[in-house]
């Protein structure tokens, strides 16, 4: 007979064989977390286990979906020094060095994802068995949070599988699949979903010898190897991100060059006061803040649900094609519609690529690639869910097609455009129900970029917003509703930092000092070169429209470089010539001295977005940080262009625009936003 223990979050369940299962099913969520409360009752639960010890424990989760994802982090906001930021992260520390010192043998069941937390929990175990599913991930995502590894998991993963296997991992914050965590030694087993119990209560009942780093590993914790596998890490990671914008990686590479991985508490002690250092740096917070920025857009399409099973994409172009082959490899039936197949057939090979880079198993390919197909005549738009037209941003030739494929439509599919620029107000005129159509601007390349823009009017109907923001959840986007106006939300602020780093340009600022001016402010790519990627004619195609909507200044070297089909890098020359897809830059034979280069580049940007706020494009000042976040790339570790703003001084970025505009022309005119901005109380 089970004798069974309960608490709020966990559950002990001791088994006639004398196995101890301890469940963790955090109360009023769907996924577990470590929240303070948690770590509290797992405290008391190994207190219970120490006396009354079992012959061997088992940690599982009593949710389906995954293992554990880690801490708290809306927890985070609440340490304000470095002092309470220690207490919690030791304190975590020693529970989980309860938890091995427990004296029987203890396996974690994961049945999906652990990380963070999560993984480290499951590295306190003696022993680790893993669901053998696609979707099942282990990984450290604590660097892009500002930190690294808090519980241990900076001594035990190295500990584990050796520094080079566990620094890639914690440096990177990228995930490992099941195969490759066997093949490491991260996991010792992998297992179907339906063998995960009997094997994690055989490999607790029958424990082999545990697991760790090999020789190798003896080798690199020596001191001089240290020394010199951290230069050789310092560099890969210099290559990625800059100390000042981002220190996690660096401090965690120092701790293990100081003190190695070598399980004494001293270790434990020096990350617990590592992590708490980071963790109360202005990046840290500001990353904090980006990872709740993501949870609202989340939440904004998580509400009423909608069964989506069948989109339709009209318009098999770099776009369209990209949407139909993301919709497939989430799961979904696609068809995908342009005027001939030869149009189509580029579509389909890409979309094999994307299914073969994005699954590692060849049936998953196989049953992806059954899920899209071609549908030139278009009969399939009775049959879907969701309706995106992306032809080419022409109105007349979309209000035509709307009036072909509406009458076809079900009353209940959503009717969605993939415009770029032009209003929902102008389309809408063609349609019977002109207040259905919503807009669902994605973003180049579509299977990088998180976001979707979900357009509305005034007038659109509530229940078709739903659908969209609900559709891009669906398909694992961040939907960001915006109103319909011209450029929406994302382009509207990026043009005119694109447009000044032309106009830079053409004064004699070589495009490498350009860009260089902008990566060091912390965008992920100069404005140069993304403007080649976007495309210059579709970037001039935009211009055009914002510069008649806004008084926005058309560089003349852009429309130059369109006329001569120099189109960037789809092209082979746009600014930049590219080989094999990259650009080629040529150090500048003479920087110069371009005092204003960074701000005349950057506030701009600023500038716009407290135009977008004071035209309630966006409901507010939090969600437009994360539409430019995650639309642009703008720099993470700032917060967003509005949290930069606030934090630098919104009076000081008015006077400078002032400046600016004096030395520069109208187009630096501080925007009346700033005076409603400088009045809001700040959200997050």
């Amino acid at each position: 007979m089970n004798n069974v223990e309960n608490f709020t979050h966990w559950r002990i369940d001791r088994e006639g064989d004398g196995v101890a299962w301890l469940r963790l099913d955090k109360a009023g969520t769907g996924t577990n977390v470590l929240a303070a409360d948690v770590m509290r009752e797992l405290d008391a639960q190994l207190a219970t286990l120490e006396s009354r010890p079992p012959k061997a424990l088992v940690l599982a989760s009593a949710k389906s979906g995954g293992f554990i994802a880690g801490a708290d982090v809306k927890e985070f906001t609440s340490l304000t020094t470095e002092d309470e930021a220690y207490a919690a992260v030791r304190g975590g520390q020693k529970i989980f060095d309860r938890l091995e010192a427990l004296p029987c043998p203890t396996v974690a069941a994961v049945n999906g994802f652990a990380l963070g937390g999560g993984l480290e929990m499951a590295l306190a175990c003696d022993y680790r068995v893993l669901v053998d599913d696609p979707a099942a991930s282990l990984g450290f995502p604590e660097v892009k949070l500002g930190v690294h590894p808090g519980f241990g998991g900076t001594v035990r993963s190295i500990r584990t599988i050796g520094v080079l296997q566990a620094m890639q991992m914690m440096l990177t914050g990228r995930t490992m699949r099941p195969d490759r965590a066997l093949k490491i030694g991260l996991v010792d087993r992998v297992v179907p979903a339906s063998e995960l119990e009997a094997a994690a209560r055989n490999l607790a009942l029958h424990p082999p010898g545990k697991k760790t780093a090999g020789i190798l590993n003896r080798f690199l914790e020596l001191a001089p190897a240290r020394a010199l596998v951290s230069r050789i890490l310092e560099r890969q990671v210099a290559m990625r991100v800059k100390r000042r914008h981002y220190p996690a990686p660096y401090a965690l590479i120092e701790l293990w060059r100081r003190h190695g991985a070598d399980a004494e508490a001293r270790k434990y002690d020096e990350e617990a006061r590592s992590f708490a250092r980071l963790m109360c740096t202005d990046t840290s917070r500001n990353l904090v803040r980006v990872f709740l920025l993501q949870d609202r857009l989340k939440a904004l399409g998580a509400g009423k649900k909608h069964d989506i099973r069948h989109v339709h994409v009209v318009g098999a172009g770099v776009m369209g094609g990209d949407i139909a082959a993301w919709c497939a490899l989430r799961g979904l039936q696609v068809t995908l519609q342009d005027r001939e197949m030869k149009y189509v057939e580029p579509a389909l090979e890409r979309a094999q690529a994307l299914f073969r880079k994005m699954l590692h198993d060849e049936d998953a390919v196989s049953k992806a690639t059954a899920r899209l197909r071609a549908d030139i005549e278009g009969s399939s738009v009775a049959d879907a869910d969701v309706v995106i037209e992306a032809i080419f941003e022409d109105a007349e030739a979309k209000q035509k097609l709307y009036r072909q494929i509406e009458p076809k439509m079900k009353a209940q599919s959503v009717l969605a455009t993939n415009t770029s620029s032009i209003r929902l107000e102008t389309l809408r005129s063609a349609l019977a129900d002109p207040h259905r159509l919503i807009g669902l601007h994605f973003f180049n390349p579509v299977a990088k970029m998180p976001l979707v823009e979900v357009i509305h009017t005034a007038q659109t109907h509530g229940d078709e917003v739903s659908r969209g923001l609900s559709f891009a959840r669906r398909i694992d986007r961040l939907p960001l509703p915006c109103k319909s106006a011209p450029g929406f939300v994302v382009n509207r602020v990026l043009m005119p930092y694109l447009m000044e780093a032309i106009l830079l340009a053409d004064e004699g600022v070589a495009y490498e000092v350009i860009d260089r001016a902008a990566t060091d402010f912390g965008m992920p790519m100069g404005p140069i070169e993304l403007a080649d990627t976007v495309g210059l004619d579709v970037g001039l195609h935009v211009a055009r429209i914002l510069g008649e909507a806004f008084d926005l200044t058309v560089p003349k070297p852009l429309e130059e470089k369109v006329e001569r089909q120099e189109l960037g890098r789809k092209s082979g020359k746009g600014f930049y010539e590219y080989r094999d897809g990259k650009p080629v830059r040529k150090p500048p034979r003479d920087a110069g001295d371009w005092p204003d280069l960074e701000d005349r580049l950057m506030l701009p940007l600023l500038n716009e977005a407290a135009a977008c706020y004071h035209d309630k494009v966006i409901a507010d000042a939090d969600l437009l940080d994360a539409g430019v976040i995650f639309g642009t790339g703008f720099a993470p570790f700032r917060g967003g262009p509005i949290h930069y703003a606030r934090e630098r001084g919104i009076e000081r970025i008015v006077t400078r625009l002032a400046e600016l505009e004096t030395r520069y022309g109208s187009r630096f005119s501080p925007s009346d936003g700033w005076r409603e901005l400088s009045e809001e109380r700040p959200g997050m």
